[in-house]
């Protein structure tokens, strides 16, 4: 299973249409967990700190800095596709 850690903050707009955008695309990813990680939390600075995020959200890839500050679809449908099954 391919984790993806989705790093948000309350009141983000950017959050809010990644949070769309994963909605409709993951039904065709099952080999695909999204985990949803308030960006306040113990948990949430952690990883922001490991992995230098300075803009909302943070996606994270299986271990991986994905993106910061919003995302393409097209993009994010593209790595989703190239991960293993």
């Amino acid at each position: 299973m391919n984790e993806v850690k989705f790093l948000t903050m309350v009141g983000c707009h950017n959050c809010e249409a990644v949070k769309k955008i994963f909605d409709e695309i993951l039904p065709d990813f099952s080999n695909v967990k999204v985990e949803e990680v308030d960006m306040a939390t113990p948990e949430g600075q952690k990883l922001v700190q490991e992995y230098s995020i300075m803009a909302s959200p943070g996606i994270v890839i299986n271990g991986e800095l994905f993106s910061t500050g919003g995302v393409d679809r097209d993009k994010l449908i593209e790595k989703l596709k190239s991960l293993p099954a």
